[in-house]
């Protein structure tokens, strides 16, 4: 067995060996500030041989604000009387779109709660708006609807869509029915195993500090490699109004770090945000010092959009657009790629997709905690 030794550890994932899920486990938990240091070198150093110093730009579009889901974490939650409610038209979504193609973004993430306008049975305004999107801003385009069928999902495909995201939050499995009030486990997973069969990359994602522990983390890291998921994100925990988690601590952004590190080391090849919707720009640097290459939740000034975490964090003042990180990327030894470079990944990506061996033959999705 070998040794739980940092700088051990640390040179076999540089020589781009398994590690196990004891080592993930013990690297993610690391609290020594060396060590720390360590760990995020190391996740540069595998960053810089697979992208270089390139860093992608995702703009966001939040279009509708309503949920028919009552997660105890979310401020959308749809018994939440402090949300802001709104829909935003089909030309307001547009005009965003527009203008994060303007600013030099490499990709139009389109995100709504589980809206039940869009989701009703029979219903194809959230396809003829993924369509009318990727028709006019010439972009990746991502959707971020929640859970939907498979049919739906070779319709998003068909009509322009690239990336699928649908967050699990967790894999503890009581965690998750603690979290997604009387949301199916199995559904939500199996949707992104569909978008994978459809044609469609897939983003997962998980949340820290909500109940969560260090080997639930590390067992998420090898749940998403069963996947495949071709992106993945980790994101703090945020207290929200009028949840019954408001009154929660805030949950430790240096596990964020940890995660966002050792998530480079298990996938040198993918993609992993930086979210600007936990600490904004002020944690921007962090994030890519640990090893993220994407930068998420970019949103156009005065639009009304709205973000997940923090709702308006950074968003009026200008700090969440491609001109206001540009100066901080390049403090850091970073560049904005080419949208040229985010297409090949696109292509790399799309030329390796294989169908996800994830059902057994009783139809249930294997592998699950």
């Amino acid at each position: 067995m070998v040794s739980l030794n940092i700088n051990n550890i640390l040179k076999r994932a540089l020589d781009e060996e398994s590690l196990s899920k004891e080592e993930v486990q013990y690297l993610i938990g690391i609290d020594k500030e060396d060590d720390r240091k360590k760990l995020f070198d190391a996740a540069k150093e595998m960053r810089t041989r697979y992208f270089s110093d390139k860093v992608f730009m995702y703009g966001f579009v939040y279009f509708s604000t309503y949920c028919r889901n009552d997660c105890t974490f979310c401020y959308y939650r749809k018994s939440n009387s402090y949300c802001r409610r709104y829909r935003k038209s089909d030309e307001e979504i547009m005009q965003a779109a527009y203008d994060l193609e303007q600013s030099g973004a490499h990709l139009i993430d389109l995100t709504m709660g589980e809206d039940p306008e869009y989701l009703m049975d029979g219903s194809d305004k959230l396809i003829q708006l993924v369509k009318a999107v990727s028709d006019s801003v010439k972009l990746p385009v991502m959707v971020s609807p929640g859970v939907v069928n498979r049919d739906t999902l070779k319709k998003l495909r068909n009509s322009g869509a690239t990336w699928y995201a649908c967050y699990q939050e967790t894999h503890n499995r009581l965690l998750y029915k603690a979290l997604r009030i009387n949301q199916n486990y199995d559904d939500r997973w199996i949707s992104k195993v569909h978008a994978k069969e459809a044609g469609l990359l897939v983003e997962e994602g998980l949340l820290l500090g909500v109940g969560d522990g260090v080997k639930d983390a590390a067992d998420s890291l090898f749940k998403m490699k069963s996947i495949d998921a071709d992106q993945i994100r980790v994101m703090t925990f945020v207290p929200q109004h009028g949840t019954p988690m408001y009154k929660a601590l805030k949950g430790s952004d240096k596990l964020e770090l940890n995660m966002i590190a050792v998530m480079r080391i298990m996938f040198p090849d993918r993609l992993i945000p930086a979210s600007l919707d936990v600490e904004g720009i002020v944690g921007l640097r962090e994030r890519l010092e640990a090893g993220a290459n994407v930068v998420t939740s970019l949103i156009p000034p005065k639009s009304g959009l709205m973000g997940v975490s923090q709702s308006i964090l950074d968003i009026d003042e200008g700090n969440r657009t491609v001109k206001g990180i540009e100066p901080l990327l390049i403090d850091c030894g970073l560049a904005p790629a080419a949208l040229s470079e985010y297409r090949e990944f696109i292509n790399k990506r799309h030329n390796n997709l294989e169908p996800v061996n994830c059902l057994n033959g009783g139809g249930l999705v294997c592998g699950l905690l």
